[in-house]
């Protein structure tokens, strides 16, 4: 029992880290407007670049690793469903226990340390950023899938997400693994 008291507060708490790290990195912008339009990619470029070094603390993928998954519920890594609107960033943050014992049982689901955040594309990068260094086991990877049951309207709108999640995340030096219903494929 107290296992699974401290297992939730654990897991609790590192969920309030990651969602409250990802709103500082919003915070962290000025609360009045640059003058200028130069100014303004200025600071964009910053940020990017900061990010970038920061990603780069993140180990390089490991093919072996990644490539032998197959579906995307043993994926480990963070992964993105792409939408009309937004992308869905799925994070499985890493155990808190170090033990094996019960690990994946039911005093300690693998479920209950996913969490789903539903993310601007313009807020992708710094989403992306704020992930522990924890939740990535293969190394900088990220798959990428596309909303399942699309309708064909919206199909358009969801492809110009992928492609802009895609080239956001390959800005930052995330290698992408774009993942279809059939199967994964690298890109």
């Amino acid at each position: 029992m107290l296992m699974n008291v401290y297992t939730r507060s654990s897991l609790a708490l590192l969920s309030a880290a990651l969602v409250s790290s990802i709103s500082l990195m919003g915070c962290s912008r000025p609360a009045f407007p640059m003058s200028g339009m130069a100014s303004n990619s200025e600071q964009r470029q910053q940020e990017m670049d900061q990010i970038r070094t920061e990603i780069q603390q993140i180990p390089l993928p490991s093919k072996s690793r990644y490539l032998a998954v197959k579906t995307l519920t043993a994926w480990e890594n963070p992964y993105i469903t792409v939408q009309g609107g937004m992308v869905t960033l799925h994070v499985t943050l890493a155990d808190a226990n170090t033990s094996t014992l019960g690990s994946g049982g039911i005093l300690r689901p693998v479920g209950a340390r996913r969490q789903d955040l539903n993310v601007r594309t313009a807020d992708l990068a710094s989403a992306i950023n704020a992930i522990p260094q924890t939740a990535w086991p293969y190394g900088r990877v990220v798959a990428v899938e596309e909303a399942h049951n699309t309708p064909a309207a919206a199909r358009p709108e969801v492809r110009r997400n992928e492609e802009t999640a895609m080239k956001t995340l390959n800005d930052i030096g995330v290698v992408v693994y774009e993942w279809q219903e059939g199967g994964p494929a690298l890109r």
